[in-house]
């Protein structure tokens, strides 16, 4: 599995609840331009509509040997998912609090996959509390690489 794009927002404005993977309805010249690694889904989100998921703000860069049938890089693209996960994914999304976000493009199998995330919104105070912790597990390390090279 190698990332295509990530969406470094996502881990640090929300606390994950849930991931699922999805298939994503692409043209042509968008796959080349994913293959070209021009994409951005730092700003994206999901909605489920009408028992169909779509995602949205995910910018994919016009593909420079393209002509004019070349893709749109803001369009709204279809995401694909089993009914059942569609049901989960409209009951979580509706609670008061929660989004649907990509936290990752990324190839499988020759396809583009999506890594699909329901999360709910982080405060500043848990930020802040997420940097502490990062913070002291790094102290931790080095301390304990340092009493290694000790010896």
């Amino acid at each position: 599995m190698a990332d295509i794009v990530n969406n470094p927002k996502a881990r640090r404005d929300y606390h994950i609840l849930e991931t699922f993977e999805a298939g994503i309805v692409l043209h042509g010249t968008e796959v080349k331009a994913l293959r070209a690694g021009k994409g951005q889904i730092s700003d994206a989100f999901a909605r489920v509509e009408k028992d169909e998921v779509f995602l949205y703000n995910a910018h994919i860069d016009e593909y420079a040997q393209g002509n004019r049938q070349n893709h749109l890089p803001k369009a709204v693209r279809k995401l694909l998912l089993h009914k059942s996960e569609i049901r989960k994914l409209f009951g979580l999304s509706a609670v008061k609090g929660n989004a649907l976000f990509p936290l990752s493009l990324y190839w499988k199998d020759g396809r583009v996959k999506v890594s699909l995330a329901v999360g709910k919104g982080k405060v500043s105070f848990d930020k802040r509390q997420d940097l502490r912790e990062r913070d002291s597990d790094r102290e931790l390390k080095r301390a304990t690489m340092h009493r290694l090279k000790g010896r």
